[in-house]
């Protein structure tokens, strides 16, 4: 499966939205725990807000503790079960296997992200979890969401810790 990109003509107003909202706590992740800037949101169908979370795996010692892993665990608590049908996960970098996985038994319907992962992209860069046949759910994608501003932040985390200059957006 081919990841949808969406251009900002065809995005909505609404992913646009919690996409920023994401990305607010991905900036969290990075000033308050120095943890890489990535951030979740989980929303449901009625648009209302079930969990939010950033990644806190370096701070937490967990390695399960990625952003969208903390936002579901959030909206299953809020929710009191562990489906979470119907709702939208906003995430700032393309999920890896293990969070592609959580979001298919989780039952999500809908993953929004902004920049891809070339290296360990579960959602449709390397592999596509998601969307595989052979499992009793899929879940549509649409990626490219705000992703350069997603992209320079990570960009600049990995710099800053290399000791290079950082970047801005017209240098991507």
């Amino acid at each position: 499966m081919t990841v949808a990109t969406m251009s900002p003509t065809d995005s909505s107003r609404d992913d646009e939205h919690w996409m920023r909202h994401a990305l607010a706590l991905a900036d969290r992740a990075q000033r308050e725990f120095d943890e890489i800037p990535v951030g979740a949101v989980l929303v449901g169908a009625d648009g209302e807000l079930l969990g939010e979370g950033w990644n806190l795996n370096i701070a937490s010692h967990d390695p399960s503790a990625h952003a969208e892993i903390v936002a579901m665990r959030a909206a299953g608590k809020r929710l009191g079960n562990h489906r979470l049908i119907g709702s939208t996960l906003y995430v700032t970098l393309e999920p890896c296997a293990m969070c592609a996985m959580a979001l298919v038994h989780a039952r999500i319907a809908r993953l929004v992200f902004a920049a891809a992962d070339p290296k360990t992209g579960a959602c449709g860069s390397v592999f596509d979890l998601v969307g595989d046949p052979r499992h009793n759910h899929r879940v549509q994608v649409h990626g490219g969401v705000l992703a350069a501003d997603a992209s320079l932040r990570l960009t600049n985390y990995f710099r800053a810790k290399r000791g290079r200059p950082l970047l801005g957006l017209g240098d991507l």
